[in-house]
């Protein structure tokens, strides 16, 4: 069992930004279920990147929108970090890492908003959809998903990209919503790093990592 866990404990060391955020996603989830209903509509929607607020505080609410998960479930996304995000830190390096989700994020954000600025100017849309309610970390991640298909090794390669193209994409078709949209735009910007994966090789092992270190 102590073997075990410092195995676990060797894994998370070697993806300190996917679990500090990963952290910081479980406090701010445990402080709303503190909230009343009422309030924590609220208190997210000030904290949304939809059109109202991006028109007012842009920076602040693309940071403060990813460290909160409106449905309060935090468990599947402790699951997704540690599928897709903590592989993609230990092969990229947590610089390059915060680049794909810095850019995933804030890209696929603005280009969704700006669609349902269309929308709204030609009457595709209501006018109360420029203050709706859009938090999350899912762009982030829908990115990290695109740019690990260059981690995948031979023809796996392509069926995993077959994969990722069609659920986000036929989500997309069935459902038409700005939110989808964003998933399959962020799913092309991580496509669109390959720039940042050039010359990375395969993951270090947590044992390989911790030799090298007392090497």
């Amino acid at each position: 069992m102590r073997r075990g866990l410092r195995a676990a404990a060797a894994y998370v060391r070697s993806a300190p930004g996917t679990y500090v955020w990963l952290l910081v996603l479980f406090l701010t989830t445990v402080a709303l279920h503190r909230m009343s209903t009422q309030f924590e509509q609220v208190f997210l929607r000030e904290r949304s990147t939809n059109l109202h607020e991006l028109a007012h505080s842009p920076l602040r609410v693309l940071f403060a929108s990813a460290m909160w998960i409106p449905s309060g479930r935090w468990l599947p996304y402790a699951a997704l970090f540690t599928v897709f995000h903590a592989p993609a830190e230990r092969w990229l390096g947590t610089l390059r890492w915060l680049v794909v989700c810095v850019a995933a994020h804030v890209l696929a954000t603005l280009i969704s908003e700006g669609a349902l600025l269309w929308a709204i100017w030609s009457g595709l849309a209501p006018e109360s959809a420029a203050d709706s309610l859009d938090v999350g970390v899912s762009y982030a991640l829908a990115g990290v998903i695109g740019v690990l298909t260059y981690r995948i090794p031979g023809g796996w390669r392509y069926g995993y990209l077959a994969v990722v193209l069609v659920l986000s994409g036929a989500r997309l078709l069935t459902e038409r919503t700005f939110t989808d949209l964003g998933h399959f735009t962020a799913v092309l910007i991580g496509l669109g790093c390959y720039p940042l994966v050039r010359g990375r090789g395969r993951t270090r092992s947590p044992r390989e990592t911790a030799a090298l270190r007392k090497g």
